[in-house]
């Protein structure tokens, strides 16, 4: 049976990241994508010139109509716009997918540095989202929003993915590519310990869409059975 990934982000029009970059990810390691939009951007390479919120009842809607039918092996959110999009999302897991794991990406800036969460959505995703995840994706911009703290090294970020992981979640995957030098360093920290994984920086301006891919990967082969160091390693790869 294919696996099945519910997808909760907003569209990008370019089709570099959100939406568009999940679904390819997901068909291209074997897995099916349905998706929920919660907002629809205006954007290209050059940056997000308009973005037009989808409303909570009808990201609800579009959720409750796959779950309902289609199912969803695990679920992944992306961007969600303000507390109320959260808040439906939420509710329509705690009814219809209490069970289902749950990744959680962070999206709060756009690569071109657009506001993709409103400030005052931070502490509803921190208080009623976080603590539903089985795994949540923050970079360091992220995670020094989520923390209201500078993440300045390898030490610093797992530190602050141990207090990110205070806040409710199984795990956490810091991403270090915000941080200068020819190597990539990601840190995992749940019960288990902290797991780093190193690579070398591609050195290229295309990095739009690259969270959103990442966590699709990982939610992708975790739906396929996969442990989740693995998964990471794979999704990373």
């Amino acid at each position: 049976m294919v696996s099945r990934v519910l997808i909760v982000a907003g569209s990008d029009s370019g089709g570099g990241a959100g939406i568009q970059a999940d679904i390819k990810t997901v068909i291209a390691l074997g897995g099916y994508s349905a998706t929920a939009i919660t907002a629809l951007t205006a954007q290209n390479s050059l940056g997000v010139s308009a973005i037009e919120a989808v409303s909570p009842a009808f990201i609800a809607s579009q959720m409750q109509a796959v779950l309902s039918d289609i199912g969803a092996d695990i679920i992944k959110t992306g961007m969600l716009g303000d507390g109320d999009a959260i808040n439906a999302v939420v509710d329509v897991l705690d009814q219809d997918a209490a069970d289902t794991p749950l990744i959680v990406d962070p999206v709060m800036v756009a690569k071109g540095g657009a506001s993709l969460l409103g400030e005052d959505a931070k502490s509803v995703l921190k208080e009623n989202l976080l603590p539903r995840a089985f795994l949540v994706t923050p970079n360091l911009p992220e995670a020094e929003a989520l923390l209201g703290c500078d993440i300045t090294g390898i030490d610093a970020m797992e530190d602050a993915a141990r207090a990110i992981l205070a806040l409710g979640p199984n795990a956490v995957l810091l991403k270090g590519g915000h941080l200068p030098g020819d190597e990539i360093v990601d840190v995992l920290v749940n019960s288990d310990g902290v797991t780093r994984f190193d690579g070398k920086r591609i050195n290229t301006p295309h990095t739009h869409g690259t969270g959103c891919t990442l966590a699709s990967a990982i939610a992708t082969s975790l739906a396929q059975g996969m442990g989740l160091v693995p998964a990471v390693s794979r999704a990373r790869s």
